[in-house]
């Protein structure tokens, strides 16, 4: 977290939260979500300025109820996720968080509408394995890069041939990803 951001929040520690006006889509692009595009579900418009999106990845932790954040000075703004907290790159053998922090895959999974999770550590995040969804444009590089079981309709799909390492993939369901790895796609101010 920014020094700055740290000042913040000890001068003002009671600014209200905000919800719904910034998202995490499936390739990792940030977005603004006016009332309008939260009314309507739409994305929103990408955030380009790249000083603010270095700002924000800096700044992007989660609560312990799993609701990801960021955290502008002394306000807490949650983001609504497309699918998981983290989209992660292969490129030249190796994994990246579009955030640019290098990532350890432990485990790996593929639901049923053919998305690729990973399980993983993030560079700098303490705790828990986290989920991680395979940026769709390297969906090609990983599939070269698997031995698949064919027709498998059981608990193991193929192997993730990465890093010297034989990874199973695993069947999960779409809706299972955020219980199981403990985040919530579309935080909400708690009850009252």
């Amino acid at each position: 977290m920014d020094e700055s951001v740290r000042q913040a929040l000890a001068r003002w520690p009671d600014v209200p939260h905000c919800y719904g006006w910034l998202a995490l889509d499936r390739r990792g692009q940030w977005r603004l979500r006016n009332e309008f595009a939260q009314q309507h579900g739409l994305s929103g418009d990408p955030l380009r300025h790249e000083t603010l999106v270095a700002f924000i990845e800096r700044n992007y932790l989660h609560d312990e109820r799993g609701a990801w954040y960021f955290q502008n000075g002394p306000q807490r703004v949650f983001v609504s996720l497309a699918y998981a907290p983290w989209i992660v790159r292969l490129h030249e053998g190796s994994l990246r968080t579009t955030t640019r922090r290098a990532f350890d895959v432990q485990a790996c999974f593929a639901d049923e509408q053919g998305n690729v999770v990973l399980a993983g550590k993030v560079e700098g995040e303490a705790g828990d394995s986290q989920a991680a969804l395979l940026h769709d444009h390297d969906l090609d590089l990983f599939s070269g890069a698997c031995k698949w079981h064919g027709d498998a309709c059981g608990a193991d799909l193929g192997v993730f041939h990465h890093d010297g390492r034989d990874i199973p993939i695993e069947p999960i369901g779409a809706d299972e990803v955020p219980k199981r790895f403990g985040f919530m796609r579309d935080p909400r101010a708690p009850a009252a």
